[in-house]
């Protein structure tokens, strides 16, 4: 497809949002469209599924939880994601596929390879062609959200969070050519200038 797809992983507190925005700077200064996007919350239909998986109240169980974010997956690159590269933008997105491997595979302990398949389904294969992992200590992480309210994924105890991050680095062992893995310690614009370096091949 003619345009770009690119998405930002990272436990909570790694700074994804920080280097969309700057990302996004950049790429518009040199004259490229930019398209923002998220999971879940993409979309209108994605905010509402959003909420339910986010801020609903008691139990949910695993495998409602996995569907519920293929069934926003599904809709955010059916409507918003894909026409956006067949238009030859550049798509940034906050959370994937990888996102759901590593929070639902390795944090709820479902088969990984069900909820990929799941999510490949979701979103007709499509896979980013670059995705940047910003790898930070789950102890670190919490930190950074101090004084915030938590949501229900980021109220998991510390354990779930840690089998988190390993889930990501094994995604990222395994496809080395799609992923990009920074520290997220390291300075705000060393991470930025990392990223413009990897991003630059791909314009």
């Amino acid at each position: 497809m003619p345009g770009r797809f690119i998405t930002l992983e990272g436990g909570d507190g790694s700074g994804k949002s920080t280097q969309s925005a700057l990302l996004t700077q950049w790429l518009e200064a040199a004259g490229h469209t930019v398209e923002h996007s998220r999971e879940p919350g993409g979309t209108p239909l994605g905010l509402e599924l959003r909420d339910i998986i986010l801020h609903r109240r008691g139990y949910m169980a695993p495998r409602a939880e996995a569907l519920l974010y293929a069934a926003d997956r599904a809709h955010n690159i059916a409507t918003k994601v894909r026409p956006a590269i067949e238009r030859g933008e550049i798509v940034i997105q906050d959370r994937y596929i990888d996102s759901s491997v590593a929070y639902q595979g390795a944090g709820r302990v479902l088969d990984a390879t069900e909820i990929r398949d799941l999510s490949l389904w979701a979103s007709e294969g499509l896979l980013p062609d670059l995705t940047i992992l910003l790898d930070l200590d789950p102890t670190v992480g919490r930190g950074r959200l101090e004084g915030k309210k938590y949501d229900r994924l980021e109220a998991e105890a510390l354990d779930f969070h840690q089998r988190v991050r390993e889930g990501y680095l094994a995604l990222a062992a395994a496809e080395p050519d799609r992923f990009l893995v920074l520290p997220a310690t390291d300075s705000i614009d060393a991470i930025a200038e990392r990223i413009r370096e990897r991003v630059q091949p791909l314009l």
